[in-house]
């Protein structure tokens, strides 16, 4: 039974397992996105969400909080000034995890692990919907008749 294994251990002692996440968190919060595998991705997920709701208030008792895990004083400034003030309306699911495949070397699964927010490809803002036209009738032809005017008027200034 697995009662109470809920950690993925990631085949490290505990030590270098958390310094690795809080070097991976770091690196996430700097770049917003970086590649690793699949296990150290989720592993980085449940390490580094909790550490975003913290930073929605800006306490410095929730500082000191995220300083004792990330240990890094850019990472936690760069995470209550500009990540915080992004995912001020968000209750959570602060980051987002894409299967790329495997590798090369040894075949491990990899995976891309990014900030929602700082994607501009899936924007979640609906662009504003253009009317719609018809093609039929006079359309074509008011598109056709300027050309030729502004050719005209090009020939009588020279």
């Amino acid at each position: 039974m697995r009662h109470g294994k809920k950690v993925n251990h990631l085949g490290r002692k505990t030590a270098h397992r958390k310094a690795m996440l809080a070097n991976m968190a770091c690196s996430l919060i700097e770049h917003k996105r970086i590649n690793t595998t699949v296990a150290k991705a989720k592993a980085l997920k449940q390490f580094v969400e909790p550490l975003v709701t913290k930073s929605k208030e800006d306490t410095t008792h929730n500082r000191r909080l995220v300083f004792s895990k990330l240990r890094n004083k850019y990472a936690v400034t760069e995470l209550f000034r500009d990540v915080a003030v992004k995912v001020a309306d968000r209750p959570g699911g602060y980051t987002r995890i894409i299967k790329l495949g495997n590798r090369l070397g040894d075949n491990a699964q990899m995976a891309l692990i990014e900030l929602v927010d700082y994607n501009e490809t899936y924007n979640t803002e609906k662009k504003a919907k253009s009317t719609r036209r018809s093609r039929r009738g006079r359309g074509g032809k008011k598109a056709a008749t300027p050309a030729p005017v502004e050719t005209q008027a090009s020939n009588e200034e020279e």
